[in-house]
């Protein structure tokens, strides 16, 4: 550790002189010390002040620049010598060297920022404010037959991809060109996961998605997929999982996913429709996550059921009902939910038996599996009287609806339970669907989802409870009186947040009670007319009216 000692003043006196050969020689010996133990050589060095001294070595035309950007990225291994190296002032310096034309300074230089900047979001962001971003990907297209150059350009990559500032940056570049082509060539499977890491939180930015597909990065995902299918090696079946959820991912964004749709001919659409009915869990799930994405908007969900997609989902749902694939499963209805939105749609879907065979995963306890079946059962009985008058008939599944309807760890499910209880009465307008609800304890939940901090919930249970008192009062009077509807729409009207068709349809419901002796009892004793009256005064016209003629029929009934 003396010879150390001896190094580093000479080295100070070397630095000012500016005698490459000596500075050589001590950069060497400084080299060899940090290879036998870095950590105790790395603390000399920070005890000697040295640090300073390197920033004015950092030139590009020294020769021995390389030398001591290796040095420097030796030491910053070092947790604690990260921080002080930032305070010699190397980060700017460093990241002029990123000009130079020489690939070992190059190399230095990026492992010495690398180091640096590791696990700091603050130094990584401020790397990107200096304009690092394009400068690397400049470097990866001109020396892409460098492989440990590229292996820096890819780390660094990795590393800045993960902060959201650096994507509009990468998106002004041409990275997803870059990384195509890096890609293609590529034949070991290590090289090609580096790659992967680099496009995978690249490819969750709308706008580098897009470019990814113009650089046909979806060939060469279809590619490895029809390569791998059949491999039972681990890294292949690894590889397969990254390729395909790479593919889902780059349909998550509007544009790439219609590019990649062309009008449902495309031959990406193509061949994802044929992973559905591979035998492969992971295709399976993949298939089913891409026509979930696919079927984002109106153009595209009528195009795939009129060519069939919904018999494809129902045979692969078929394959997952007895101990299922949760994923699979949860995948395919939730294309199948996605799929019933557009109006045309439904009835098809209807008579293709979806409900049928959706209703046979009503005794899944996993919760994933339970929100989409809620949600694709809702969607499928929107205005569709006939199918809600039938499903909501269906006892099994109105009793486990009402024990959804309490399942307060999984709000999502809760939420869309109460929901689709509403949607049965609501679209059905059935007195036999209200019977079955009230004798499995339904109406309980409706006027507690009257209550919910979504007004949209809120108006769906309100509508609802307003038609249960048009059709059955009698039936449902006894749980509407225990869930104690009265008090909660005394407080509706009287809260000055509450929307005005949350207020407007609390009072129809109001004049609907007064047909139960008991109801309407309740109703004067709470002094109704008082908040009423205030809304006759009301901004919004059809709520002004429904107060005029709700005071009309409570001053009649009084």
């Amino acid at each position: 550790m003396d010879n150390l000692s001896d190094t580093l003043k000479k080295l100070k006196i070397t630095a000012v002189d500016r005698t490459d050969d000596s500075l050589e020689g001590c950069l060497d010996c400084l080299l060899q010390a940090l290879t036998q133990n870095n950590m105790a050589t790395s603390e000399k060095i920070q005890g000697s002040g040295i640090l300073q001294v390197f920033a004015s070595l950092l030139l590009p035309q020294s020769s021995c620049t390389a030398k001591v950007a290796n040095v420097i990225a030796e030491i910053a291994k070092n947790e604690f010598m990260r921080i002080p190296c930032v305070d010699a002032g190397l980060i700017s310096p460093l990241v002029q060297l990123l000009n130079s034309k020489d690939q070992e300074v190059l190399l230095q230089t990026g492992r010495a920022l690398g180091n640096i900047c590791y696990d700091s979001h603050s130094l990584q962001a401020q790397l990107i404010n200096m304009g690092v971003i394009p400068t690397l990907v400049k470097l990866l297209g001109i020396h892409c037959q460098n492989a440990a150059l590229t292996e820096m350009c890819l780390v660094a990559f990795g590393n800045l991809a993960e902060l959201e500032s650096s994507k509009e940056q990468f998106a002004s570049t041409n990275i997803a060109e870059e990384l195509v082509k890096l890609f293609k060539k590529q034949i070991e499977h290590d090289k090609r996961e580096m790659v992967f890491e680099v496009l995978a939180p690249l490819a969750e930015n709308d706008a580098i998605k897009l470019q990814l597909v113009e650089s046909g990065l979806v060939e060469c995902l279809l590619e490895i997929v029809q390569q791998k299918v059949d491999s039972d090696k681990e890294e292949d079946i690894a590889e397969l999982k990254t390729a395909s959820d790479l593919m889902v991912l780059l349909l998550l964004g509007d544009e790439s996913m219609q590019k990649l749709f062309e009008g449902g001919k495309g031959n990406v659409f193509q061949r994802v429709l044929s992973w559905i009915p591979s035998n492969n869990h992971q295709l399976q799930l993949a298939g089913a996550l891409a026509i979930a994405n696919f079927a984002r908007n109106d153009g595209n969900c009528i195009h795939m059921v009129d060519n069939g997609i919904v018999e494809k989902l129902m045979d692969l749902l078929d394959r997952h009902v007895e101990d299922g694939n949760v994923t699979v499963q949860h995948a395919a209805l939730s294309a199948l939910r996605n799929l019933a939105i557009p109006v045309v749609n439904k009835a098809k879907m209807l008579s293709a038996g979806v409900t049928e065979a959706v209703l046979k995963f009503l005794k899944s306890e996993m919760p994933p599996v339970q929100f989409k079946l809620l949600g694709t059962l809702r969607m499928l009985i929107d205005a569709q009287a006939e199918a809600a008058e039938q499903l909501g008939k269906n006892v099994k599944l109105v009793e486990r609806l009402v024990e959804w309807c309490e399942a307060k760890d999984h709000a999502g499910v809760m939420g869309e339970s109460n929901r689709l209880l509403s949607a049965l009465i609501r679209h059905s307008k059935s007195k036999d669907v209200i019977k079955t609800i009230v004798q499995s304890g339904g109406i309980k939940h409706l006027v507690t989802m009257a209550t919910s901090e979504h007004v949209i919930m809120q108006n769906e249970a309100l509508v609802a409870l307003a038609l249960i008192a048009a059709l059955e009062l009698g039936t449902a009077e006894k749980d509407l009186e225990s869930a104690q509807l009265v008090q909660i729409l005394h407080r509706l009207l009287a809260d000055e947040r509450s929307a005005p068709e949350i207020k407007y349809n609390s009072m129809v419901l109001i004049c609907a009670l007064m047909g139960s002796e008991s109801l309407h009892k309740e109703v004067q004793d709470l002094a109704f007319l008082d908040v009423v009256s205030k809304l006759r005064s009301h901004e919004n016209k059809s709520v002004a009216q429904q107060a005029s003629l709700t005071e009309q029929r409570l001053a009649v009934e009084s």
